[in-house]
């Protein structure tokens, strides 16, 4: 029931299971590719794909560009994934494990592609989120800044890059940012990304590095201190970001539960993480082995519950109380004030002010 319910609540995790990628993350590739035509393979020989595990975007650049899996010198396109974990094996894709904000990786997938540039960089990398937006789309922004510097290492002229961003209030920087390196900049919505995320995808197209740029990864996130307000930009200092949705409404909904068929049965993903940070605690949890709460909290907790019950009991009988003390009688209608503990309020005793049976005139 539970594996199922994953199911029918994501779409597009189900169909990447069922045509075998490894995570529902290609779509967003396939989904770009048709609004902008980025995997030509008239055009497209060289491709590095940055913060590349699980592979499900390897796997996409694999089946558009070098559909055979084919290896060597001859290969029609040749492809290099980049992450800093380990990854399992694709046909067709030259791994290589490093850090893309280290020289020595970008000296890496040199060699790797032949010393010849390549023709298209792509990233899907991000962070584990805080659910703090603004964190977030910080983090994200930095991780996409190390991937363009180690990416200037290793395009061609006229290239593509592409990454993965979040969208928040400092996105026209970033695209700014871009634009010095690029001709044009769109920022994309793929139909499979879900609505509710800040995901967006940055499209680079047709790369130009500034006049004597000269790539350097000694200061690999650009970090510096900007003392001015963007809002206060204008005429060309100011960029218009171009919104693009990719798909149209006959696309599956990301957002949407779909039910499952009569003949649907679960099938596991097509590769599993190798070495998932949660597998020891949930390892832990089955051989009841997690650490749980000391006796001394519980009991503490138990205490408060109790005492919290007490005061809820308290004044729910308060409250009955005072219900009670109105009563009808013929002819007139009797208050009936229980008696409170005298309590002072400025200079005088709020008791004298409260009788019992003070009746009220019919």
């Amino acid at each position: 029931m539970g594996k199922s319910s994953k199911d029918r609540r994501d779409i597009y995790y189900r169909l990447a299971k069922e045509e075998g990628w490894r995570a529902r993350s290609a779509f967003k590739l396939l989904q770009l590719d048709q609004e902008f035509g980025l995997l030509d393979p008239a055009k497209v020989k060289r491709v590095v794909d940055l913060c590349a595990a699980p592979g499900s975007w390897s796997q996409v650049l694999v089946s558009r560009l070098n559909p055979t899996g084919a290896e060597g010198p001859d290969a029609p396109a040749h492809i290099v994934a980049v992450d800093l974990q380990a990854m399992a094996p694709i046909a067709g894709v030259a791994q290589l494990q490093g850090d893309i904000t280290k020289t020595a990786t970008a000296r890496g997938i040199i060699d790797l592609l032949g010393g010849k540039p390549a023709d298209l960089v792509v990233c899907d990398g991000a962070p584990d989120v805080t659910g703090l937006h603004d964190i977030d789309e910080y983090v994200q922004s930095q991780l996409l800044i190390a991937a363009l510097n180690i990416a200037t290492f290793v395009l061609g002229p006229g290239a593509t890059f592409v990454a993965k961003i979040f969208r928040g209030r400092d996105v026209s920087l970033l695209h700014a940012q871009l634009k010095i390196f690029f001709q044009s900049v769109s920022i994309a919505k793929p139909r499979s990304s879900r609505n509710s995320s800040l995901e967006a995808f940055a499209v680079c197209q047709c790369y130009r590095p500034p006049i004597g740029y000269e790539p350097n990864l000694s200061n690999p996130l650009l970090t510096g201190y900007y003392d001015f307000d963007l809002s206060q930009l204008r005429g060309s200092n100011r960029v218009v970001v171009p919104f693009v949705a990719c798909g149209d409404l006959s696309a599956y909904d990301a957002d949407r539960n779909y039910p499952l068929s009569d003949a649907h049965q679960h099938s596991e993903p097509a590769q599993p993480p190798i070495s998932p940070p949660y597998l020891e605690a949930a390892e832990l949890k089955r051989s009841d082995r997690l650490a749980k709460p000391s006796s001394e909290s519980a009991a503490a907790d138990a205490a408060a519950a109790a005492d919290s019950a007490a005061t809820a009991a308290a004044a729910v009988a308060a409250a009955d109380a005072a219900a009670a003390a109105v009563r009808c009688t013929a002819g007139s209608v009797t208050l009936a004030f229980p008696e409170l503990p005298p309590r002072t309020s400025c200079g005088y005793t709020m008791s004298s002010f409260l009788r019992p049976q003070v009746p009220i005139g019919g």
